[in-house]
């Protein structure tokens, strides 16, 4: 009997300190595609930071969007699994298809304050149970039959990775 069907979400902020190669990337791609894009909203270049812009234009809240579009590539680059999220062999093993992308904020005088974060939303997961600080899940294309049982995958839960939402339902038996 599984404890439900969860969704986790993982929330990856990104900023001028990021050291991860991937994160760099994203780093300068999302500062630059602001740059462009905070254009229209500040043509007389009264604001320079991302929180002004909210405060005194209307709109100002679709660059969260605008900027959304420079970091689609980089996504793909996951190959569908969260970054930074590995299971107890230290393998990437949490696929997601949606993301959120936000601009916490940013300053076109100063690049080091640039701050976006890139939320995670897994595909659904079956929560089996949790061992000492592991849960135990498995994933619905892994449900093969036969007589060595279910799939399964564990994990630590961490800072930023939380669960999204939880489906109570009695999915199949797991008596393992």
């Amino acid at each position: 009997m599984s404890k439900g069907i969860i969704r986790l979400s993982y929330r990856k902020v990104i900023d001028a300190d990021s050291q991860n190669v991937w994160e760099k990337y994203v780093f300068e791609a999302t500062y630059q595609e602001y740059l462009i894009q905070s254009q229209n909203y500040n043509p007389d270049k009264k604001y320079f930071t991302f929180a002004e812009l909210k405060h005194h234009v209307p709109n100002a809240d679709k660059l969260h969007f605008l900027v959304s579009a420079s970091v689609i590539n980089y996504l793909k680059q996951l190959n569908g699994y969260v970054p930074d999220i590995l299971n107890n062999q230290g393998k990437a093993f949490l696929p997601f298809k949606n993301y959120r992308f936000e601009v916490i904020d940013s300053d076109v005088r100063y690049k080091s304050r640039h701050r976006i974060t890139v939320e995670f939303i897994s595909e659904p997961i079956t929560w089996i149970d949790t061992v000492g600080n592991l849960l135990l899940v498995t994933f619905k294309e892994t449900v093969p039959a036969g007589d060595d049982g279910i799939l399964t995958e564990m994990f630590t839960m961490q800072p930023f990775l939380s669960i999204h939402s939880l489906k109570q339902e009695e999915v199949y038996d797991t008596a393992i």
